[in-house]
């Protein structure tokens, strides 16, 4: 038995006798929901449905009041039991932000971070991924992504020696848009990556088309971005009221029913809205928890963000 189970069995035994000594009937206190996972297709680790980017919320200056509040995000973000924050070079400061403060909070062995090469040439592309890993204060990532796939084929070949050598866990490609998933499905078709990140929401799913089935097929990972449309669906979808079904899904907000809907494609293993509020990322925490739509109710939720 581990410390830890050891420590919450004495407790729970220490309240129980406790309860028959007064007469009371004693109830063991209810668990915390834990947060949903699918699993990595490449090697079945499990990986949390909901993860955090990056993109535009963590690019801030170096002052405390600006950073403050992603602390809180970071901290929290890991108490609701995510692990995957995704980052890039392409975004500005986010890289440093987060190494920084994953570095200060102690909370990075507890962090999947992902980040991605975006430039041309092996040479400059490993300059710029030994440059991420600095910004992000580790040795080893355990994503790296080719940002737009940018030079894939080039940084595909330094990615498989990094791997080999432990520099990196994963290897993957990015794209956010739909113009580009016809390039995406080719490259997965043609050569071996673990993850593949698109855009796919409930107002962009034109990966459901091709794309989705082929990264099944080909066993691959897939990080959905975008899942609110670039902010687009919550900001048309706010003063509409949420339909009373969505209390069937466990839902009480518009992003956590938006974030089922992704979650709940049976090739996703992964979302990762962006935030740099608190109360943000617990409703769209709220998301990785109960119960997720079956077709009907996906479409049900398609049709009420029309």
């Amino acid at each position: 038995m581990s410390r830890f189970h050891r420590r919450a069995f004495l407790h729970a035994s220490g309240l129980a006798l406790a309860a028959a000594a007064t007469g009371r009937v004693w109830a063991a206190p209810p668990e915390t929901p834990r947060m949903r996972t699918r699993p990595i297709p490449s090697t079945q680790e499990a990986l949390p449905v909901i993860g955090m980017g990056t993109w535009q919320t963590f690019d801030v200056g170096p002052g405390a009041e600006a950073r403050a509040p992603l602390e809180e995000v970071l901290r929290t973000f890991v108490a609701l039991g995510g692990t995957l924050v995704d980052s890039s070079p392409m975004y500005g400061h986010s890289e440093e932000v987060v190494g920084t403060l994953a570095e200060k909070t102690g909370l990075q062995p507890k962090l999947f971070l992902a980040t991605k090469v975006w430039t041309s040439g092996k040479a400059e592309g490993v300059r710029q991924m030994e440059d991420s890993l600095r910004k992000l204060r580790t040795q080893r990532v355990d994503l790296m992504e080719v940002h737009n796939l940018v030079d894939a084929g080039t940084h595909l070949d330094t990615l498989r020696a990094w791997k080999e050598k432990g520099r990196v866990r994963y290897v993957g490609v990015t794209h956010y848009t739909a113009s580009a998933h016809d390039a995406v499905a080719k490259l997965l078709q043609s050569r071996p990556v673990d993850f593949v990140q698109i855009n796919y929401s409930v107002g962009e799913r034109e990966a459901e088309q091709r794309l989705l089935s082929v990264a099944q097929e080909r066993g691959v990972a897939v990080i959905a971005n975008r899942p609110f449309a670039g902010g687009g669906l919550l900001q048309r979808l706010k003063r509409k009221p949420l339909p009373p079904w969505a209390a069937e899904l466990d839902c009480d907000s518009w992003a956590q029913l938006l974030l089922k809907f992704v979650i709940s494609h049976p090739a996703v293993t992964c979302a990762i809205p962006a935030t740099s509020k608190p109360s943000h990322l617990r409703d769209n925490m709220k998301a990785g928890l109960g119960r997720l739509p079956d077709e009907t109710l996906r479409a049900r939720i398609a049709a009420e963000a029309a």
